[in-house]
């Protein structure tokens, strides 16, 4: 009896397939495919100002066509009953005229694709009445976790081409801030900002932040030497460690307990600053034990 209890609750039928960790792997994936094949094994010593991007662009016509793709299928895909090119919650978002339309494309994907294996408890169930599942982590938004990796990998090239060279890649960092900026007010108009579709103008936003704020601890950390990262290396060190264990153990005390005031936002921000200081001091504690989880 019990083996056949077990057995149940280990059933393929309902084990979510997509996953952030998953798609963090086969972003790193595709992203290692196209530095194998299409990198560079040493730097030029006489390198141009564009070499960072022109020596790349097989990696870079790649990309683009990767995001084409995401382009024509969430605007060109036709999803039954729903309006081409839906990027809304469905339920009762948009007056309710499209209930079922969760996702558009994406959500249509996932849900061909995986069937009852889908995340049935995305965070617009709740606040639009959602009755059809929704992945974050769907097949389509990997197509842009891709795309946001490799404005990454752009950071890394701008810093080893340019070593040494401080100015220019400030300079580099600030052009493609205001690059990634302008794109997505651009991109806003036609695309909405939204995080759990993973949209362009999303990505764009985030690029634009992440390359502002790159440039900012470079410069304090790096040129100027004022701040060594503390305390937020510790938990850099065991990332996959303070990840599984909030994952395992977040919602128990006493990294969390029954909110008293549900409806107040200063109880949520003490929990999650709480929570996030025990990580801290779980992860410092570890660092200097020399423990160091690693896959």
């Amino acid at each position: 009896m019990l083996c056949v209890l077990h057995c149940a609750l280990v059933s393929w039928s309902w084990l979510r397939i997509p996953g952030v960790l998953q798609r963090l792997g086969f972003t790193y994936f595709v992203l290692s495919l196209l530095q194998t094949f299409w990198g560079q094994k040493e730097i030029p010593l006489t390198a141009v100002s564009s070499s960072d991007i022109l020596l790349y662009w097989p990696q870079w016509l790649i990309i683009i066509l990767l995001e084409t793709l995401w382009l024509c299928l969430t605007f060109l895909m036709p999803v039954p009953n729903c309006p081409t090119g839906y990027l809304g919650a469905g339920g009762i978002g948009d007056n309710g005229l499209y209930p079922n339309c969760t996702g558009g494309a994406a959500g249509y994907i996932d849900r061909w694709m995986f069937g009852d294996n889908m995340y049935r408890y995305p965070t617009c169930k709740e606040m639009y009445r959602t009755t059809q599942p929704f992945d974050p982590e769907g097949v389509l938004g990997t197509i842009n976790s891709i795309v946001i990796g490799f404005l990454g990998m752009q950071a890394g090239k701008i810093i080893i081409f340019y070593k040494k060279m401080n100015i220019q890649i400030l300079c580099r960092f600030l052009v493609w801030t205001v690059i990634l900026v302008l794109k997505c007010c651009c991109c806003s108009k036609v695309l909405p900002m939204v995080c759990f579709f993973r949209s362009l103008s999303y990505i764009m936003c985030m690029g634009c932040l992440s390359f502002l704020l790159l440039g900012g601890m470079f410069f304090v950390v790096d040129i100027k030497g004022w701040w060594g990262g503390q305390p937020f290396i510790y938990p850099g060190m065991n990332s996959i460690f303070v990840y599984v264990g909030h994952s395992l153990l977040g919602f128990y005390f006493p990294f969390s307990w029954e909110m008293r005031f549900q409806q107040s936002h200063w109880e949520w921000l003490f929990q999650s600053l709480w929570g996030t200081a025990l990580w801290l001091l779980i992860a410092y504690l570890l660092y200097r034990k020399k423990f160091f989880l690693k896959i």
